[in-house]
C-alpha cells in the first residue's frame, strides 16, 4: 500500500516563503515522478509542479514559475516544494501525488496516489 503524506503548510504573509514536504512509502520512490497540485476554495484542482524520477526534468505552472522550486531526495523518499514570494492567490490546499511512471507530467490522470493535502494560506 502506498502512503503519501504532506507537511509544511501554514499561514504566511504575502511575500513570504514556505517549504512543503511530501513523504511517500510503499513503492520504490526513485522509480516514479512526483507532482504537486493545489485547490483554491471554489475552484478545481490545478497543476503546480512536477519532477521526473531522477530530478532532471521539472515542470511548473506559469503562475508559479520563477517563484516555486520542486526538488526531491530519493534517499529520503521525499519531494519538496519551496515557495517564495507568495501571493494571496497561492492560497489553497496543496496535494502531493505519485505518478504512474518515471516521466514528469502535468496531467492529473497520470498520477495514481495522492496525499490528504496541506493548507497554505497567504494573507495580504
Amino acid at each position: 500500500q502506498v502512503h503519501v503524506v504532506e507537511s509544511g503548510g501554514g499561514l504566511v504573509q504575502a511575500g513570504g516563503s514556505l517549504r512543503l514536504s511530501c513523504a511517500a512509502s510503499g513503492r520504490t520512490f526513485s522509480n516514479y515522478a512526483m507532482g504537486w497540485f493545489r485547490q483554491a476554495p471554489g475552484k478545481e484542482r490545478e497543476f503546480v509542479a512536477a519532477i521526473s524520477w531522477g530530478g532532471g526534468i521539472r515542470y511548473y505552472a506559469d503562475s508559479v514559475k520563477g517563484r516555486f522550486t520542486i526538488s526531491r531526495d530519493n534517499a529520503k523518499n521525499t519531494v519538496y516544494l519551496q515557495m517564495n514570494s507568495l501571493k494571496p492567490e497561492d492560497t489553497g490546499v496543496y496535494y502531493c501525488a505519485v505518478a504512474k511512471g518515471p516521466a514528469a507530467t502535468r496531467k492529473e490522470y497520470e498520477y495514481d496516489y495522492w496525499g490528504q493535502g496541506t493548507q497554505v494560506t497567504v494573507s495580504s
